[in-house]
């Protein structure tokens, strides 16, 4: 079973900088892309930024310019740095893995931008 553990979330500043990490217990070569996903309370989940095994990304328009999702291989880690956090990026973050047609899900950690 496919176990994804996220990292580096909490309460931040508007303005401010997170870093997120996930990580895979088992070789990220194995899945087709990873990305990262989140959930604002009362809204569906959306996508933020994908990396496939190619190390092509694709980022949410949302995140655009702030926002950049990364991988190293050797760690079994992807990470999305984030910048210029404002409230409305708020939510529980998710880490996603894709092999073939199946989703793993990491428990997901929380971002609160607030002054």
């Amino acid at each position: 079973q496919v176990q994804l553990v996220e990292s580096g979330g909490g309460l931040v500043q508007p303005g401010g900088s997170l870093r997120l990490s996930c990580a895979a217990s088992e070789n990220i070569f194995n899945f087709n892309s990873m990305g990262w996903y989140r959930q604002a309370p009362g809204k569906q989940r959306e996508l933020v930024a994908s990396i496939n095994v190619g190390g092509r990304t694709n980022h949410a328009d949302s995140g655009k310019g702030r926002f950049t999702i990364s991988r190293d291989n050797a760690k079994n880690t992807v990470w999305l740095q984030m910048n210029s956090l404002s409230p409305e990026d708020t939510a529980v973050y998710y880490c996603n893995a894709q092999i073939l047609w199946v989703n793993y899900w990491g428990q997901g950690t929380q971002v609160t931008v607030s002054s």
